[in-house]
């Protein structure tokens, strides 16, 4: 049988548009993904645009700037840690809101956030600074204050050790020591910061 060369050729699937919030979703998806492998300095709108398969004039037109870009997209993507734990033991608390915190700190999103912590000068942390805090930093505090005054109210912290310095300690350690010392927190090392650390801070004092 003879072909006819007007024959119609298979019809082509276009690959559908992206608008809106989906295409918004890709942006911050790739601000987040270049944040966690190149870093907030090596982070480029071109190289945001490239890695959500857009245009650099649709990344311009909707974040005028590096900032906030990586702003919006720490917004949507920091992991939160939860509802404060309650496995009936102050110790068993802490280091589930420890894993938690670990967990955060070394998904995309907590390697997008530590690399703007890390490499921002100051006059771009200042402009970030709000999304940090309350973003990451008031609601981890907020679960370590729920769950050291319910240890408080089971009798196990004594009621005058918790201040903004006790609350300050798991967040501060953690960075630290992944900062420094470039742990990574399993959950030997986890367990040990608590029993050295965190039990003798808190313990309540026997009648």
């Amino acid at each position: 049988m003879i072909t006819s060369r007007w024959a119609a050729a298979p019809a082509r699937t276009a690959s559908p548009r992206r608008r809106g919030a989906v295409l918004e979703r890709a942006i911050l998806d790739a601000a987040l993904e270049q944040l966690g492998t190149v870093g907030w300095k090596g982070l480029t709108m071109e190289g945001v645009a490239a890695g959500a398969q857009t245009g650099k004039a649709a990344v311009y037109r909707r974040w005028p700037s590096k900032e906030d870009l990586v702003a919006d997209a720490l917004r949507a993507g920091l992991p939160g840690v939860a509802e404060a734990p309650d496995l009936g033991a102050v110790r068993e608390d802490l280091l589930e809101v420890c894993r938690r915190v670990r967990d955060a700190m070394f998904s995309r999103p907590g390697s997008a956030l530590l690399s703007v912590i890390h490499e921002c000068d100051p006059e771009e942390a200042e402009r970030l600074h709000t999304v940090i805090v309350t973003g990451v930093v008031e609601p981890t505090l907020e679960v370590l204050r729920k769950v050291l005054n319910r240890g408080i109210n089971r009798g196990e912290v004594r009621p005058d050790a918790v201040d903004d310095y006790v609350l300050d300690v798991i967040p501060a350690m953690m960075m630290y020591r992944s900062k420094m010392c470039t742990s990574e927190w399993s959950d030997r090392e986890l367990e040990e910061m608590i029993d050295r650390l965190m039990v003798p801070l808190l313990r309540a004092t026997g009648p």
